[in-house]
């Protein structure tokens, strides 16, 4: 008897494994991430977990595919020219555009009330106070006005301050729910950071109004999950999973225990799952025959560390290109990635046509200790008699940042404490949970020295927010804009202002290698690599194509399917 109990708890443990390993179904699929989400309330946002999640339940005009090409969403088509639904016109003296958007007919919010002109017209309102922080305020304000008919408050007409080439591209410019956030606008918009802590998205994010895509948050759960469930209000594809949760878990580590324990089912591109486990979970896959599929998805996604250049180690030039000097990259990405991401020579990614690595046009950084070492020694750093250089009396001595529990940023992190030590200077680390190292440490730019994180884009985007001087956070602008370093170039500013107006394509490229060229040679930035974005899906989930943008595949998740 008791051989025959252990037998049968035996099978009935195997038959229990085997169950748990199903891999998702269309009654419930399980995503973890490594990454954690904060406000989601679309104007907020700066996350790129939040954005993970958001694409699921809300919807912009307009999207990027992965094929990255623009196609419409909340809008019925996109504008052009040539179709004249868009027009080139002098107001005042000034070139403009107008553009004419038609929302579709049956777009509507969670709750059944209309998406309409004026939720556009409201998330410009909010996007542009003074008191709200947005990560990018200029998607919202490169719309003068929207204007409507209130007999056909679908049909908005759209009036850009500037006669910009990309005017159609407002994958970013989400509507907001006017019915319910007007009046906490209305209350708390005044006072900084009013608006943010009482809306709704804070408040009551299970509320179904705020969504207005194929699926509805149902539930939240800060630092742990968040469900999605079908809005029976949604006018598109109908979703074919019935539930989705997404599951936070900040160890990438135990982000692979728990998909091969079932407690997921797959990992998103946002698991931020390292490369090298990866390439090991790939070939357990095969030799175990384990039921997942791997994908590498070559991205635009820019690993690299923000240079604080209000450090006054870091205002000289000659140290901060030291540092990438004597960063021996090529060697970092073979031993760690078994060369399959591509070191990063500057923002842009050899996927965008604007990309070049000619070294007549870009300063390329090939590693030599010997040119780091003049550098620094130019500079006035000293080699001092424990290995560290010393200037005035200081050392050389630097706090390098990045998301805790990452195990790629980790080993990237001793990688490069080992490297510059080398040429004596002295790297200490200190991590934070990604929810405060973005929400605070960078956005408010509390970092002292280095933060390693990546940026988003996407192909023939303006790189703006990140290295315009209109865009370095400060108290009065209310944290808004992503220069974290703080790089200040008028060369620059000019060229990111022309690049929005310039209609012919090659002189686009030409002032894009120009802002290139400056970023190279100055350094505010250090580029490490572009990222190639892994997924881990079950073999039988259809549809499901990672994009390699800032657009996320979740964008299209009513067309997943088992």
């Amino acid at each position: 008897m008791r051989l025959r109990r252990t037998l049968a708890i035996a099978l009935v443990s195997c038959f229990i494994f085997q169950t748990t390993w199903a891999g998702g179904s269309n009654k419930e699929l399980k995503i973890g991430i490594s990454q954690e989400f904060e406000n989601l309330n679309p104007l907020i946002m700066t996350m790129s977990a939040t954005v993970y999640i958001y694409s699921m339940v809300g919807r912009a005009l307009v999207t990027l595919d992965a094929q990255s090409k623009w196609v419409p969403q909340l809008a019925e088509s996109i504008p052009s020219m040539e179709k004249g639904t868009a027009k080139l016109v002098d107001l005042n003296g000034k070139k403009k555009i107008v553009a004419t958007w038609q929302i579709r007919e049956s777009a509507k919010w969670g709750d059944g009330k209309p998406v309409i002109c004026e939720d556009f017209a409201f998330a410009r309102k909010v996007a542009a106070s003074p008191t709200v922080s947005i990560g990018e305020k200029e998607t919202y304000t490169q719309v003068e006005k929207i204007e409507w008919d209130l007999k056909k408050p679908k049909v908005c007409t759209f009036t850009y301050d500037k006669a910009r080439w990309d005017f159609y591209t407002l994958g970013r410019f989400y509507p907001l729910p006017k019915h319910l956030e007007e009046p906490i606008f209305t209350k708390h918009g005044s006072k900084k950071e009013g608006y943010e802590k009482n809306s709704l998205f804070v408040k009551t994010p299970t509320n179904p109004g705020l969504y207005n895509g194929p699926y509805l948050i149902s539930e939240v759960k800060l630092g742990n999950h968040v469900t999605v469930t079908p809005n029976p209000q949604w006018d598109g594809e109908k979703p074919k999973i019935q539930k989705v949760i997404i599951k936070l878990i900040p160890n990438t580590g135990t982000l692979e225990a728990n998909l091969r324990s079932g407690q997921i089912d797959m990992i998103g591109t946002l698991g931020l799952l390292a490369l090298d486990q990866a390439i090991s979970l790939e070939k357990k896959v095969k030799s175990e025959s384990l039921p997942f599929k791997i994908i590498y998805t070559p991205s635009v996604t820019y690993e690299h560390i923000d240079v604080n250049l209000d450090n006054p180690i870091l205002k000289d030039q000659k140290v901060r290109q030291a540092l990438v000097y004597s960063a021996n990259r090529e060697e970092m990405v073979k031993a760690l990635f078994e060369g399959k991401q591509e070191v990063a020579e500057h923002f842009l990614s050899p996927k965008d046509p604007w990309y070049t690595n000619d070294p007549k046009l870009v300063k390329i950084y090939r590693y030599s200790r010997r040119e780091a070492t003049k550098l620094l020694e130019e500079a006035g750093w000293k080699m001092g008699p424990d290995g560290i250089r010393i200037k005035n009396g200081k050392k050389l001595s630097l706090t390098f940042m990045t998301t805790a529990g990452n195990k790629t940023r980790e080993l990237v992190q001793v990688y490069l404490q080992e490297q510059w030590k080398q040429i004596g200077i002295e790297i200490n680390i200190k991590n934070e949970p990604a929810r405060v190292y973005f929400s605070e440490t960078t956005k408010k730019r509390k970092f002292d020295s280095l933060a390693m994180y990546a940026w988003v884009s996407s192909p023939e985007q303006n790189p703006r927010p990140n290295i315009t001087t209109k865009n370095i956070p400060n108290e009065k602008n209310g944290w808004s804009g992503q220069n974290y370093p703080g790089w200040s170039n008028k060369a620059v500013d000019l060229a990111c202002e022309n690049l929005d107006v310039e209609f012919n394509p090659n002189k686009r490229r030409q002032l894009a290698i120009k802002i290139s060229q400056i970023y190279s040679e100055e350094v505010p930035v250090i580029p490490l690599f572009y990222r190639s974005d892994v997924s881990v899906v079950p073999p039988d989930l259809k549809n499901y194509v990672p994009t390699g943008h800032q657009y996320s595949e979740t964008g299209f998740i009513e067309s997943w399917t088992f």
